[in-house]
C-alpha cells in the first residue's frame, strides 16, 4: 500500500511528530560551557517558568503537552534546565522530575529565596532558615542526592546579604547544592558572595535591547563566571521592523533565532535560557544554536540594540 499521502502523526500539540532524530535541531550547535568550570552543558538552555500556569502560577493549561515538551527537551542537545521553586509554585520542579527523572543526561538548575503570596506577587525572603529549607525542600521535589545548580533568586535587601550568603555556603559544604549562582544582581554582590563560595553563574536580564547588565556581563566573561540571561527574546521595537528583520531575512531565519544567535555570539559565557510551552517553539528555539552571524551583521545588530537602549534610558531620565 503506498502510504506517501498520508497526513503525519500529530502531537498532543498539533505538531507533526518527527520521524527521525537526525531531522531535529541540536543545541550542541552553540557550543559547551563548563558550569563551575566542570559541569559541561550545551550554551543553549531552556527556561521552564512557562511549563506552569501563566505568569508562573498554578497548573499549566495542558499538562500533556508540557510533559511531551519536556521530554522532547533532552532529544534536541538541551542539557541545561532552569526552573525555580517559585514556578508554579513548585509545580515546575515536580513537572521536571516525573518527565526526566533520573536526569541521565540533564542538569537542571532551580533557584530558591523568592516566595510567591498571589499570582501578581513575588517577593525575595532571604532568611537563612528559609533559604535551608528552600533548598532542602528543592531537592528532595527534584529527587536528587545534590542540586547541581542552585541560583539565590534574588538577593533580599531586608536581610543582611552576609547572612544570605552564609546559609548558601551551608548548604554548599553539607552537599545539598554543588554550584552556586545568583539572579539579578550588581558585580559588587558577586564581589562579596565569592568570599563564601565560588559564584558559579548570574542570572539576569539581558537582550539585544535591555543592557542593564552590560557591565555584570562583562565581569562574568573576564572571570569565566556563567551568564543566564532572563527574558533572551526581548526585541523590543526591533520585532516590528528594520535592522532585525532585515537580518532574519538574509539568513532565512525568524526575528527570535536571530536575536538567540546575537547573544550566543555575544560573549562566550552566555548561556541563554529562552522558555516556551509548545514543542514547535521549543524546535525553532533550538534551531538558532546553528544560525551563524557574520562579523556585519552582528554589529549592525548591537547598533540597532544599543540605540533602542539609549531610548529606554532617555524614558526613563524624563520619568524622573
Amino acid at each position: 500500500m503506498n502510504h506517501s499521502h498520508e497526513q503525519p502523526p500529530l502531537s498532543a500539540g498539533g505538531d507533526p511528530v518527527d520521524s527521525s532524530a537526525a531531522e531535529l535541531p541540536s543545541a550542541a550547535a552553540a557550543g559547551t560551557f563548563a558550569l563551575g568550570g566542570e559541569l559541561p552543558v550545551a550554551r543553549l538552555g531552556f527556561g521552564a517558568l512557562h511549563t506552569v500556569g501563566r505568569g508562573g502560577w498554578g497548573e499549566p493549561a495542558d499538562e500533556p503537552l508540557i510533559r511531551e515538551l519536556l521530554a522532547l527537551v533532552p532529544q534536541l542537545g538541551v542539557n541545561l534546565i532552569d526552573t525555580a521553586d517559585a514556578y508554579g509554585p513548585h509545580l515546575s520542579e515536580d513537572l521536571i522530575r516525573q518527565a526526566l527523572h533520573p536526569y541521565d543526561t540533564v542538569v537542571v538548575a532551580t533557584k530558591g529565596g523568592q516566595v510567591r503570596p498571589t499570582p501578581a506577587e513575588w517577593r525575595p525572603l532571604g532568611r537563612p532558615e528559609y533559604l535551608k529549607q528552600a533548598a532542602q525542600l528543592s531537592r528532595r521535589r527534584l529527587g536528587v542526592e545534590s542540586i547541581d545548580l542552585w541560583q539565590l533568586h534574588r538577593i533580599d535587601r531586608r536581610v543582611p546579604r552576609d547572612e544570605q550568603f552564609c546559609a548558601i555556603r551551608e548548604l554548599r559544604d553539607e552537599g545539598v547544592i554543588r554550584h552556586v549562582g545568583l539572579s539579578e544582581c550588581q558585580v559588587e554582590d558577586i564581589e562579596v558572595a565569592q568570599r563564601y563560595f565560588p559564584v558559579a553563574t548570574v542570572q539576569n536580564q539581558y537582550n539585544l535591547v535591555y543592557r542593564r547588565s552590560e557591565n555584570v556581563l562583562n565581569y562574568c566573561a573576564e572571570r569565566g563566571i556563567g551568564f543566564m540571561p532572563w527574558n533572551p527574546l526581548g526585541m523590543g521595537q526591533l520585532a516590528t521592523g528594520g535592522t532585525l528583520t532585515g537580518v532574519a531575512a538574509e539568513l532565512g531565519a525568524t526575528p527570535a533565532q536571530v536575536a538567540l544567535a546575537w547573544l550566543l555570539r555575544r560573549s562566550p559565557v552566555m548561556l541563554p535560557i529562552p522558555g516556551t510551552a509548545r514543542p514547535a517553539h521549543l524546535r525553532e528555539n533550538v534551531a538558532a544554536a546553528s544560525l551563524v552571524l557574520s562579523d556585519e551583521q552582528f554589529d549592525r545588530l548591537d547598533r540597532a540594540g544599543r540605540s533602542e537602549w539609549q531610548l529606554e534610558l532617555s524614558d526613563e531620565e524624563d520619568l524622573l
